[in-house]
């Protein structure tokens, strides 16, 4: 599927409808904007999305490749973003094995390597022992190591899934629908954990989100991920209802796990996003756990 996707309905449909629902959306909160906190929020989540959602369809107009390379730069500015998090991005040789790991990813998704892609881990864990013989310094060197391959795994591997995910049937439109279900379940999740107090589930490692919020968020999902379900190859329920559920519980589970790095390492946010709430990286650690699980499941059911 490399040709310009512009032209099919179903791309233009899909456009439209997202955007449409994020547009609509701002312009009911922007007029409730200044009334409390919570609006302020939802409005610099939304101002962020009507900057990224034209730009990613834009970008998904012209075909695989062109998505391949925009997901390759994302992993990359994520795993940047992991580095200065954990303080270690002046140290050179990791950050760049780490850079060089994640396009060979890229074009291992690309050309539906698999075996290979999964063999990188390791290839780069190899590669990353070799840093303190060439530099001759044992110094914090098996933490560096450590912290290198966290970040291969999730920002990278982990992540580059949705490269894999573009060259199952209609593998596009599977990405799209994904990042969609995702993003959504957490938006809900948070703005109604601000209206409707509940048990914490993880109290000390995120305060926000709470047991009803997440479950009311669980539901609307899944309704999305039925109203979406065009975008799938197949739209039998088993399909969709497991697409809610992935992007609910995956994207819930990354959340949380990069919020446990972020509370031990003592830092919330860096850098920022273009114009919404929160960073770079807390855009995309809810994918991290999403992707792969996504990949394998919809294999196994194909």
């Amino acid at each position: 599927m490399n040709s310009l996707l512009i032209t099919d309905p179903i791309f233009r449909q899909t456009a439209l409808t997202v955007i449409g629902i994020v547009f609509f959306s701002g312009v009911i909160v922007y007029f409730f904007r200044k009334k409390n906190y919570y609006f302020v929020s939802a409005w610099a989540s939304i101002k962020s999305w009507l900057v990224a959602a034209p730009a990613l369809f834009i970008l998904f107009s012209f075909g695989n490749i062109w998505a391949q390379i925009m997901l390759v730069f994302i992993a990359i500015y994520g795993a940047k973003a992991f580095f200065q998090l954990m303080g270690m991005y002046h140290r050179s040789y990791f950050v760049l094995i780490c850079y060089l790991g994640i396009i060979g990813l890229g074009l291992c998704a690309y050309y539906d390597q698999i075996t290979l892609y999964n063999q990188l881990p390791m290839i780069l864990l190899g590669i990353c022992c070799f840093v303190p013989l060439i530099r001759n310094n044992y110094k914090r060197m098996i933490q560096y190591i450590c912290l290198t391959l966290l970040a291969f795994v999730f920002l990278g591997w982990s992540f580059m899934h949705l490269g894999l995910i573009l060259n199952l049937h209609n593998g596009i439109y599977q990405v799209l629908y994904v990042v969609v279900l995702t993003e959504f379940c957490d938006n809900t999740n948070l703005s109604i954990s601000h209206y409707f107090k509940g048990y914490k589930l993880f109290s000390r490692i995120d305060s926000r989100r709470n047991l009803f919020s997440t479950l009311l968020a669980m539901g609307a999902t899944l309704i999305l991920a039925g109203a979406m379900r065009w975008l799938l190859p197949d739209e039998s329920d088993k399909y969709w209802y497991t697409a809610g559920l992935i992007a609910s519980l995956g994207g819930l589970f990354g959340e949380l796990v990069m919020s446990t790095v972020r509370r031990d390492a003592g830092v919330k946010i860096v850098g920022a996003f273009i114009l919404g709430r929160g960073d770079f990286l807390q855009r995309m650690d809810r994918l991290i756990f999403v992707a792969p699980i996504y990949y394998y499941i919809m294999n196994a059911l194909q």
